[in-house]
């Protein structure tokens, strides 16, 4: 049987903050203009993208349950 799971209504709105996205923008931005990223900058990156995309999950899941509620 599937577990529901309450998702505070905050935490459905919460963004990355400004300071973090456009750090996450200016390492994305190195490596594609093909600077290679040191071992930290690369996993500081790769952890901000995941942040990122779990953010984005918990929004679309919000969504999809209000649009059914």
């Amino acid at each position: 049987m599937p577990q529901v799971v309450e998702i505070p209504i905050e935490l459905t709105q919460f963004q990355l903050p400004v300071a973090v996205h456009e750090r996450l923008q200016f390492l994305l931005d190195r490596q594609d203009e093909g600077i290679a990223l040191t071992l930290l900058e690369r996993q500081e990156a790769e952890g901000l993208v995941e942040v990122a995309e779990f953010l984005s999950l918990i929004r679309l899941r919000a969504r999809r349950v209000a649009e059914q509620g």
